[in-house]
């Protein structure tokens, strides 16, 4: 009896610790996000459902995501914990000296960084962090309808983007390259809306034959993406925008699903 006793606690040990195994791989997410929405210049109200859908995202695509506002959070420590950074919808100067430094080391040890349409409007002194994205947002004419063109169908995430998409948000115009070796995946065509604009001393005529408004790049070590999608709320629910996004996210956090030339 006793031989049996022990037999089937042994055999109750081996399913429990099996059960925690399994238990413990199937918890274990693809990568960590952390979603950074802070705001010292205009506040999009599409931060709101920028977040919930990103939120979604990670349900769907099985990866974690914490989503903060304290920029506190950029310390070596915190960040850590993930492998890609979101800046979705930031302005202005939002990090101090020591924060940049933390930022600047994630990049570096080989992680990823996405920015959401006025990524591009933020920490415009910070030349860092300006060659991170790519282009600096200069200006911006009416929010209008207009057709996209793909420009790279193979990245990650472009797959049901059609050829010549009609697409209503804010037509960021941007500055000169920060930097080379940007890879442009979307275009906006001039020709199908309005670019002309003044504010104040500011005066955009758009960009001309070549209005680039999604691209992604290595660097410093690391990763970057940015799209100049995602000003409307409601964009946050298109399908289609989605799997854009994800595919920047995706390919920011783990370096897969672009083939190097």
């Amino acid at each position: 009896m006793k031989i049996n006793n022990i037999s089937n606690r042994s055999t109750s040990l081996i399913i429990l610790t099996l059960i925690f195994i399994s238990s413990l791989a199937y918890s274990q997410k693809q990568f960590k996000v952390l979603l950074f929405t802070k705001t010292e210049g205009w506040h999009h109200e599409s931060i709101n459902e920028g977040v919930d859908a990103i939120r979604k995202l990670a349900e769907r695509n099985f990866f974690n995501v914490e989503w903060h506002e304290d920029p506190k959070q950029f310390n070596e420590k915190k960040l850590s914990e993930f492998q890609v950074v979101i800046f979705l919808n930031t302005t202005g100067n939002i990090l101090n000296d020591e924060q940049k430094g933390a930022l600047t080391k994630f990049i570096q040890s080989g992680k990823g960084f996405v920015g959401i349409h006025s990524a591009a409007d933020t920490e415009y002194g910070w030349d860092w962090y300006t060659k991170m994205v790519g282009r600096m947002f200069h200006i911006h004419p009416l929010v209008q309808t207009a057709v996209l063109k793909v420009n790279d169908a193979k990245f990650p995430g472009m797959e049901r983007i059609p050829s010549a998409w009609y697409w209503t948000d804010e037509w960021y115009e941007y500055g000169e390259e920060k930097i080379k070796g940007l890879n442009y995946l979307l275009t906006v065509d001039e020709k199908t809306f309005d670019p002309n604009v003044k504010w104040g001393e500011k005066v955009g005529k758009g960009m001309g034959d070549f209005h680039p408004i999604a691209w992604y790049h290595e660097y410093d070590g690391g990763r970057a993406f940015y799209t100049g999608l995602g000003h409307i709320p409601l964009i946050y629910s298109d399908p289609v925008f989605l799997e854009h996004l994800y595919g920047g996210i995706y390919w920011a956090a783990t370096g897969k699903g672009v083939v190097k030339k």
